[in-house]
């Protein structure tokens, strides 16, 4: 029979479901590999032939392992909490779980249906009571942790409290805010229970705080900073503008270093770990503080200075303004009288752009003047303070020592507002910002004058420290991150307030399930919806009303995988130690700053905490490219009044008329063909059209765009799987190209891949379609063609190139009909290798060449045998008079005289020759043979 793929891949995956044939096992004499994929949103477009891209990938990598003996764990699940489902929730009042749960079930269909070898025994849903359960119990521990820098870890807040009941805050070396109080033991232990809990919350690894954020009023929510572009949501388009509230954030900055030094140590792609190294921002430098002016003030300013951080502490002499954020604390203290309708001005300016904004724009120069002066610690001199927005107050202190003569932005700055500008050194170069590190004289500078940069910088910092003004210090400028959401669709936080102050729950009351509410909108008051649930309250106090934000869930599942039914935790001790770490990731470079920086954090924190043994969670990882969208187009014919009318012309007669261009269903083009009937019915407006036709055809344009609806160039994988296989789906995404490099969807080219399978299928049956093997030793042209392809993709999988895998695949298959092969012993090993890429065709071969009923998935790889590959005999080109005539087979054994003999002793030569004896032949030995006649 012929190939006939839609009985064959239904049949074999049934019998992958019934059997389990991919449950792994959480002990084996096997060595273990963990593959793992960025686990999906289920939304409610399903997937696109650009989503599974990874997963083939991941998934030809796992069946290769478990081909190689290897105990492999393939798990998925869905990332299914999130901003998507509740936005649909408001709008139709249907239930985000009802939604999820309907999403999920088309990506579950999806999936199957192309094959992939995933342990389903392990799915997680992070929306999942059962799993949000330990998504809780981990911002329990970090609730209960501080981070102990001498120790360097984290540590439980018990010894922490320990410690001060014992000596007080003497010889706490912590990460923890900047206002913590000085106290002895006998101080701390006369506090009051609200007082020494409102201290503790300044150490512990998750805490409040009032922070800024990204608000965005119409979706009544904190947005994180990648879902904010140009000012408005990513979701909607709705304005966001900053907004300081109280809000749960997590002490990541605790980890800065520690997430720093292990990217040297992970297998990653460089520009990935570059982009976390610039995100976590190292810098080595001094803490300044500058006193404030009280004069002119006449309610005095409740801070004594304004601390800035700074890398150039060598330039202090040459600071003539301080720029603060304007969020800053003091600005409304600052701000005199004569300025506050200007300052006032440019603060609800500066909150119609999100952060992402105001540190890409270097190019606007904007500010306010308060009004205030601080006096540069060092000299006595009064310096002006000003609010600019390119100034956060989340990073460093929130304000900044500027420089003109030694930075470019204050600069511009200082240039537009015609402040002075004080030279440093006698080679800075304004213009374009010289090296700091560059010999020069100091000039202006008081007591580093002709010192050069290191003296220079040494000797300020310790005239600093001196004065108590000052001192080294070490930043980095990623911030702490914010943990809450005004959503309904999230993790609810296991939290109570009592007295204004939070407490956790019980653990035996976990999970905290998310309640009912009417209506997944804001309360009138103005409260996150959770507000809206009636008799929720834990005892009467009342429960956090913000829900946990979309990575919560998504910073520790692989872990889940590992033991996914487990009521006692999160995962067995036997399960971690076992499977210790993700060996291989595929996932996208988009998660850098995000996913991939909070799964390393808490997954460094549940080492601490003694609940895994490995600091981190990846191996090593790969970003897949992207699959684009391949556009086709129409023209549209445009009359005399520039009105399109319902005539359309073919791509290449559209320059001899005036057209516009419309995007067509590339669903209904075929190579660049539309299909005019279903063109008629695609839409109303198009059933009467008419066609200018090129050769009676009509030949669409095209262009590659970003795959979206809005282009009609959405290609469903259900459509190619429904009309080619999975099989052809699996290796045509692969042939597309590298796995990291985006590339164009093109359905123009499958037809290749699926007339490739048919090939390899007719192999092994006659004419008749009769299955024909033959028991027959195969010959040595056969067992190079194997060998070859043995290696080929051995190599391939070892290096994820699997795109030149599928070409490799091709060529085999062309020389084993070539050469008429139906040897069982080569055809075998051939379902073996081609297995991992199109399993389907060859769990049906494998069975069809009468092996035990069961599953090739853990068949064993067949093993290269390089002497196959040497050559033993070699076509010699036999040229006469210099013009090659014909090849001969030739032992490559044979020295010159004798290859000479072999050639002349050659009818077919000796024919050439005409019984005549050469002049001269000149044998170049595994090369060419040449007859002078």
């Amino acid at each position: 029979m012929d190939y006939q793929f839609k009985d064959i891949e239904q049949k074999w995956q049934q019998f992958w479901a019934e059997n389990q044939t991919f449950k792994a096992d959480n002990s084996s004499d096997k060595p273990k590999y963990y593959v793992l994929d960025m686990f999906p949103y289920p939304s409610g477009a399903g997937l696109h032939v650009g989503h599974p891209l990874g997963y083939i990938a991941s998934d030809i990598f796992s069946r290769y392992k478990r081909l190689r003996g290897f105990n492999v764990l393939h798990p998925m699940g869905y990332d299914s909490f999130g901003l998507p489902a509740e936005q649909y929730a408001i709008q139709t009042g249907q239930h985000p779980a009802l939604t999820t749960e309907q999403n999920i079930a088309t990506y579950r269909r999806q999936l199957d249906q192309i094959g992939f070898s995933f342990d389903w025994s392990r799915e997680v849903r992070t929306s999942s009571p059962d799993y949000y359960k330990w998504t809780q119990w981990i911002f329990m521990q970090l609730f209960n942790s501080w981070y102990n820098k001498t120790a360097d870890k984290a540590e439980g807040i018990d010894a922490l409290v320990a410690h001060l009941e014992q000596s007080g805050s003497a010889g706490i070396n912590a990460v923890c805010d900047e206002d913590v109080l000085s106290f002895t033991a006998g101080e701390w232990k006369a506090m009051s229970h609200q007082e020494q809990q409102t201290e503790l919350l300044k150490y512990r690894l998750t805490y409040l705080r009032e922070s800024t954020v990204n608000w965005c009023p119409a979706l009544g929510t904190v947005l994180a900073n990648d879902e904010v572009k140009d000012g408005f949501s990513e979701r909607g388009g709705f304005p966001v503008e900053q907004k300081k509230m109280m809000q749960w954030s997590m002490r990541i900055t605790a980890y800065a270093e520690r997430l720093l030094h292990g990217l040297d140590t992970i297998d990653w792609p460089e520009p990935l770990k570059e982009m976390q190294r610039n995100w976590i921002g190292k810098s080595v430098g001094a803490s300044v503080r500058f006193p404030i002016d009280q004069t002119g003030h006449a309610t005095p300013v409740s801070a004594d200075y304004i601390e800035v951080f700074t890398t150039r502490v060598d330039t202090i002499f040459g600071v003539t303004l301080l720029v603060i954020a304007p969020e800053h604390e003091l600005v409304a203290q600052l701000t005199t009288d004569e300025q506050r309708v200007g300052v006032e001005a440019y603060i609800a300016q500066t909150k119609k752009k999100s952060e992402l904004d105001r540190m890409a724009d270097t190019k606007t120069v904007s500010g306010a003047f308060t009004g205030s002066y601080v006096l540069n610690p060092l000299n006595g001199e009064k310096i002006p303070v000003w609010i600019a927005d390119y100034v956060l107050a989340g990073y460093g202190t929130g304000a900044v020592m500027a420089v003109p003569s030694g930075d470019q932005r204050d600069y511009l700055f200082a240039k537009h507002f015609s402040l002075p500008i004080i030279p440093i050194l006698d080679v800075q170069n304004i213009e374009t910002e010289a090296d700091p590190t560059k010999e020069g004289q100091y000039i202006n500078s008081d007591f580093i004058n002709g010192m050069n940069y290191k003296e220079a910088t040494a000797a300020t910092v310790a005239r600093l420290e001196e004065l108590g003004m000052g001192k080294a210090k070490v930043n980095f400028r990623m911030r702490d991150a914010i943990f809450g959401r005004q959503r309904y669709w999230g993790e609810p936080v296991p939290v109570y307030f009592k007295d204004g102050l939070p407490y956790l729950i019980d653990e035996e009351h976990l999970p905290l399930i998310l309640p009912e509410i009417d209506k997944y909108l804001p309360t009138e008051t103005g409260e996150p919806p959770l507000g809206r649930a009636t008799d929720w309250n834990y005892n009467g106090y009342e429960y956090e009303l913000s829900t946990m934000p979309g990575w919560a869930g998504s910073s520790w599942y692989w872990f889940r995988y590992m033991d996914a039914q487990n009521q006692q935790d999160f995962a067995s001790k036997e399960a971690i130690d076992y499977w210790k770490a993700v060996d291989l990731y595929i996932g996208g470079s988009e998660h850098a700053t995000g996913h991939l920086l909070y799964s390393r954090f808490w997954n460094k924190f549940l080492k601490d905490i003694g609940k895994v043994s490995e600091e981190e969670p990846f191996k090593k990882l790969i970003n897949q490219g992207m699959i684009q969208g391949r556009s086709n187009f129409v023209y549209r014919l445009v009359d005399a009044d520039g009105r399109g009318t319902n005539t359309f012309v073919s791509h290449g007669l559209k320059d001899q008329h005036h057209t516009s261009a419309l995007h067509v269903d590339v669903n209904i083009v075929k190579n660049d063909q539309l299909d005019l009937d279903k063109f008629k019915s695609w839409r109303p407006e198009f059933a009467d059209a008419e066609f200018i036709l090129e050769d009676g055809k009509y030949i669409c344009g095209t262009e590659v765009e970003k795959m979206s609806k809005r282009y009609y160039n959405v290609v469903n994988p259900d459509d190619i799987a429904s009309q080619y296989g999975a099989d052809t789906l699996r290796m045509y995404e692969m042939f597309l190209g590298p796995l990291e490099q985006s590339k164009p969807w093109n359905t123009n080219g499958i037809e290749g891949v699926f007339k490739f399978l048919r090939k390899f299928w007719r192999l092994f049956h006659d004419n008749d379609w009769n299955l024909k093997v033959s028991d027959a030793e195969p010959t040595k042209a056969e067992f190079k063609a194997l060998h070859k392809i043995i290696r080929k993709v051995e190599e391939d999988v070892e290096r994820f190139s699997f795109n030149t895998s599928v070409s490799s695949f091709m060529i085999a298959v062309n020389e084993l009909t070539d050469l008429k092969c139906n040897k069982r012993a080569i055809l075998q090993d051939m379902v073996i290798i081609l297995s991992p890429y199109a399993p389907h065709i060859a769990e049906e071969l494998w069975q069809l060449l009468g092996n035990e009923a069961g599953t090739l998935s853990y068949a064993t790889y067949p093993k290269f045998k390089p002497e196959y590959l040497v050559e033993d005999d070699f076509a010699y080109p036999i040229s006469i008079n210099g013009k090659t005539k014909m090849n001969l087979s030739i032992a490559l054994s044979l020295d010159i005289k004798e290859v000479e003999a072999v050639v002349l002793a050659n009818a077919d030569v000796q024919k050439y020759l005409g019984g005549n004896a050469p002049k001269k032949v000149i044998v170049v030995k595994g090369r060419i043979v040449n007859i002078v006649a």
